[in-house]
């Protein structure tokens, strides 16, 4: 098993670097709703989910958790303005499920909209919701966060699962990398972020004990870093992590100095907001990847010595 202290030192890092770029969670009010005014609420959204799993694990450092409470109030407040930005976003494209997929883990970590609220409750009346165009995996979440809102999911989370690629448990070396992201998201959505690994049907546990090992050693061979953290918080989600070593060293050695992940290989040239774009989200990964694995490490030596 890989050394927890390793572990720990990405997602320190991948926060510290984070923090110090938090200008990157940019909205761009003036662009054409054609162009796609919501676009920019995906990584602000993605921030937010990885928060809520920061407190919850509560294996996070004090200065992990500032930083993570400072990085929420900041895109909060100045990103969001209070979440008026989420409203508008709602205005201008009236039944998407952006801005209450964004919304959600701020609520669940003490943030308030009403408006947003009432707007999310109104849409999930009605059938639009529930026909709005979106791939199997993302509806799988889309009804996941209904349900952890308080509404019920429409349609039931148990109704989505079969349409998945994943529950299908095809063979494993037609994967690419559209498909392995659709593989991550449906092991995160099915154990609500890694929050309850025995929410994975028995026979894709199985599946993904035996060819997940696989599919991280290919990836860290290709020095694809942001699928590769994803595959690494897979792990973690199941009921027996591995905790590669090798995949943790290779993943750790590419984390740059102040924190960046890149997400092929090395780190992409450019100005400032470009590089943000390209990086964050494997940084982010980054830090969702030692959060979670810290906590199945600590828990497994933990078992170990009683």
């Amino acid at each position: 098993m890989t050394d927890t202290r390793l572990i720990h030192r990405v997602g320190a890092g991948a926060l510290e670097w984070l923090w110090a770029h938090r200008d990157g969670f940019r909205l761009d009010p003036d662009v054409d709703p054609e162009v796609g005014f919501l676009e920019r609420f995906k990584p602000i959204g993605e921030l937010a989910l990885i928060c809520t799993v920061l407190f919850r694990e509560g294996v996070a450092g004090s200065r992990q958790a500032q930083l993570a409470r400072q990085l929420l109030d900041h895109t909060w407040r100045e990103t969001l303005d209070g979440g008026r930005m989420l409203v508008r976003g709602q205005r201008v494209e009236p039944f998407s499920p952006v801005p209450f997929e964004v919304y959600l883990p701020f609520k669940e970590l003490g943030y308030s909209q009403p408006e947003i609220e009432r707007a999310t409750v109104l849409n999930h009346r009605l059938d639009s919701w529930t026909r709005f165009p979106v791939t199997a995996t993302r509806r799988l979440g889309l009804s996941a966060f209904q349900r952890r809102f308080g509404l019920t999911p429409r349609p039931p989370e148990a109704d989505l699962v079969a349409a998945t690629w994943l529950a299908g448990t095809p063979e494993p070396w037609t994967v690419e990398g559209h498909t392995a992201y659709d593989i991550t998201h449906t092991v995160f959505h099915l154990t609500d972020w890694g929050e309850n690994p025995g929410g994975l049907p028995p026979d894709v546990a199985d599946y993904l004990a035996t060819w997940l090992p696989v599919w991280i050693d290919d990836w860290l061979d290709l020095q694809r870093w942001d699928l590769l953290g994803e595959l690494l918080v897979v792990d973690a989600c199941l009921p027996r992590p591995t905790l590669d070593d090798a995949a943790w060293r290779g993943f750790a050695a590419a984390q740059q100095p102040d924190g960046a992940m890149p997400a092929v290989r090395t780190m992409p040239e450019g100005d400032a907001d470009t590089v943000f774009d390209v990086v964050y989200h494997p940084t982010l990964v980054a830090a969702f990847a030692s959060l979670l694995a810290t906590s199945r490490a600590l828990t497994e030596l933990a078992h170990s010595a009683s």
